[in-house]
């Protein structure tokens, strides 16, 4: 499991796009993770850390898969 700080190393830029309407939305390398509008709720504590780290041990396990 990755600790508090350790994601950042995994990754290269953050972009925040400002928007209206009450949408809040989290996209990792063009894939929607979260969607406050679609689920039509807030984000849980820790539910977006959470999404980050599953997409980056999914990202992390494909590239060792391509390598072999």
């Amino acid at each position: 499991m990755l600790g508090e700080r350790e994601i950042e190393a995994f990754i290269r830029s953050w972009v925040l796009l400002p928007s209206s309407g009450g949408k809040f939305e989290v996209v990792i390398n063009g894939e929607l993770v979260f969607s406050k509008k679609l689920l039509k709720r807030h984000a849980e504590p820790g539910e977006i850390k959470d999404l980050i780290v599953q997409a980056l041990a999914t990202l992390r396990g494909s590239k060792s898969d391509s390598s072999s």
